[in-house]
């Protein structure tokens, strides 16, 4: 008997599982609780594969997947259950990874971010950077700062994404939702529409090439709030990528651009709890007249001196917030080990608060 794709994820939600993967060769399996287990059933070949896939991808993004082997998109089921897929083509036909999204949008409180966030998110302009590898969580941090703004403040948000993860509706602010491949034909060109649309908040899901880069800072320097994210680990490394991206000959004046126009860094990782869930760990970096200096001369290698003596600010390391998460037995030393930044500090800083092994 053939799977049917809303019988996979009826089974997704009744295992508690994270994602969905359809692969050749293998029957659908699905991952709970950071392990792959699959399926009941046999495994799928091509030509289901292809079907199962083809099935949910949509008529706008088929011509991507056609032309670069691989989109990405969302879609709805059930009217509530919102679901992120890549659908690609790989040696033995087309695959499809299905990653199911939170039903409701974290606090800024519960993902543990500085009340300070919420004074930035306050400002009429400035660059909010969030950063981390892919899976880190950024797009949730990103939808629970839109959300927050939403509920709080009066605007109007305009959200480019590629694809639009979280939905949100209109509540004290006008929120205009657009999708790279669908609305729009790249990031760089969604900001600069956006700049004609009368914006308050601009949230640009990608910052990925100078093009994209360049419209972000030029609109935080305007006068708006400008949320963006990048695949860095860190503050220095995400000044250092910003920078790295323009010609040498501008660089000197980008630096100068971004040492007023930036409000913050947010850089994260996901981690596995002891209870078998998911807990973010940040690194916060606050613009200061000491942080902008630096910026502007280059010396983004000192920025770690910052972080470390800004927590009266609400700055903090990745490895004083995962000794936080440790420290509170939310985490387990190995995970803690996996992600840190300096191991031997780590296990210094551990054993003078006594809980080492």
């Amino acid at each position: 008997m053939p799977y049917v794709m809303n019988q996979l994820l009826e089974a997704m939600l009744e295992n508690g599982a994270s994602d969905l993967h359809l692969h050749v060769g293998r029957s659908p399996s699905l991952r709970v609780n950071g392990a792959i287990m699959s399926v009941e059933g046999p495994a799928l070949d091509r030509a289901e594969a292809e079907t199962l896939v083809l099935g949910v991808v949509p008529a706008a993004q088929r011509a991507r997947l056609d032309a670069d082997g691989g989109c990405d998109f969302a879609f709805s089921f059930r009217g509530d259950v919102r679901l992120r897929v890549n659908a690609f083509r790989g040696h033995s036909g087309y695959g499809m990874v299905l990653r199911l999204l939170p039903s409701a949008m974290y606090t800024l409180e519960q993902l543990r971010l500085p009340p300070v966030i919420k004074d930035m998110l306050r400002r009429a302009r400035g660059l909010i950077l969030v950063t981390g590898p892919t899976g880190s969580g950024k797009s949730t941090t990103l939808a629970s700062m839109i959300n927050w703004i939403n509920q709080n403040e009066q605007g109007h948000i305009i959200t480019i994404e590629d694809p639009i993860e979280y939905v949100h509706a209109h509540a004290k602010c006008l929120v205009t939702q657009r999708e790279v491949g669908t609305d729009l034909p790249s990031f760089a060109e969604g900001v600069r529409s956006a700049l004609r649309q009368d914006p308050d908040v601009i949230l640009i899901g990608e910052m990925r090439d100078l093009e994209t880069i360049e419209a972000a800072v030029t609109a935080a320097e305007t006068g708006h709030l400008v949320l963006g994210t990048l695949h860095t680990s860190g503050a220095a490394r995400t000044i250092d990528r910003i920078i790295d991206a323009f010609p040498a000959a501008v660089r000197e004046q980008i630096r100068a651009q971004l040492s007023v126009s930036l409000t913050a860094v947010i850089s994260q990782c996901l981690l596995h709890t002891k209870d078998d869930r998911r807990a973010a760990a940040f690194e916060v970096m606050i613009r200061t007249d000491g942080v902008a200096a630096k910026i502007r001369e280059g010396k983004t290698y000192q920025l770690l001196t910052d972080i470390e003596t800004g927590g009266s600010r609400g700055m903090r390391t990745l490895d004083s917030d995962l000794l936080a998460l440790f420290a509170q037995g939310v985490v387990a030393e190995d995970e803690v080990f996996h992600y840190c930044q300096n191991p031997e500090a780590m296990r210094e800083r551990m054993r003078a608060v006594g809980q080492t092994r």
